[in-house]
């Protein structure tokens, strides 16, 4: 397993610039968000200078891409071009896991499952596979829910992050069940009432979830995605939980 940041923990900073604390804070690997309602990499963006876009995304002053998180807000056939683009992009960076959030609540289940096939047919066409985020709020927030999706699109894997189970209504049920179905993840510190504390503050068992990913041979990004706080240093906070890791490792 690998130490990763998501810039997604700078939402408000220009991506060189991410790049650059994320390398000075000795992170070697990074998850780029790629978000239409952010500044870092729109998707929208791809569509209309994929070339520049590329050339920006590969400055990544050595660190490895681990992953896309991947937020497109447009629905319909407009929607599927951007993912075709950030495809495109993975392909051409090397980058195999693409996080996407799952349908919200009250979304009907025969119409995410179609929607999840095709953009799971569309990765795989271009040699990347889609997660799904497990995330308060949405579908993917029932474990129940995420490994009948999972069963019901082959190709579907899960981007775990053990915060939202946790604070959600289903806490009382076991995600372990998920840990065959998880492609990557997303950590930080939290309580059972707050998604996000300080590092050290809260109740996410980091040394029981790696050796639990390891039962199942994951080997790949874990990856800090931490929410901007007013009361919080990000800078300090990021290196805690990178050196917390990294010891665990």
């Amino acid at each position: 397993m690998i130490v990763a940041a998501s810039t997604g923990c700078f939402p408000e900073t220009p991506l060189p610039e991410v790049i650059e604390i994320l390398s000075d804070l000795e992170f070697t690997a990074v998850e780029i968000v790629l978000d239409d309602n952010g500044i870092q990499m729109p998707p929208s963006r791809l569509v209309e200078d994929f070339d520049e876009s590329l050339r920006v995304v590969r400055d990544t002053h050595r660190l490895d891409i681990c992953s896309y998180d991947v937020k497109i807000r447009v629905e319909g056939e407009e929607y599927y071009q951007r993912f075709e683009k950030i495809c495109d992009l993975a392909k051409a960076t090397k980058v195999v896991t693409l996080t996407i959030p799952s349908g919200e609540h009250g979304t009907p289940f025969n119409q995410e499952v179609e929607h999840l096939q095709r953009v799971v047919s569309i990765a795989e066409g271009r040699g990347a596979r889609v997660a799904i985020k497990g995330q308060i709020g949405c579908l993917s927030e029932d474990p129940d829910t995420v490994k009948t999706l999972c069963d019901y699109v082959p190709g579907l894997g899960l981007t775990l992050d053990p915060s939202h189970y946790l604070c959600s209504n289903h806490r009382n049920k076991n995600y372990e069940k998920l840990l065959k179905y998880v492609y990557h993840t997303h950590l930080r510190d939290s309580k059972k009432d707050k998604l996000q504390v300080r590092v050290g503050q809260g109740e996410i068992e980091y040394g029981r979830l790696i050796t639990q990913l390891q039962t199942v041979g994951y080997d790949r990004a874990l990856c800090v995605n931490m929410i901007p706080m007013d009361d919080m240093d990000m800078r300090q906070e990021l290196r805690k939980l990178r050196l917390l890791l990294d010891s665990l490792l």
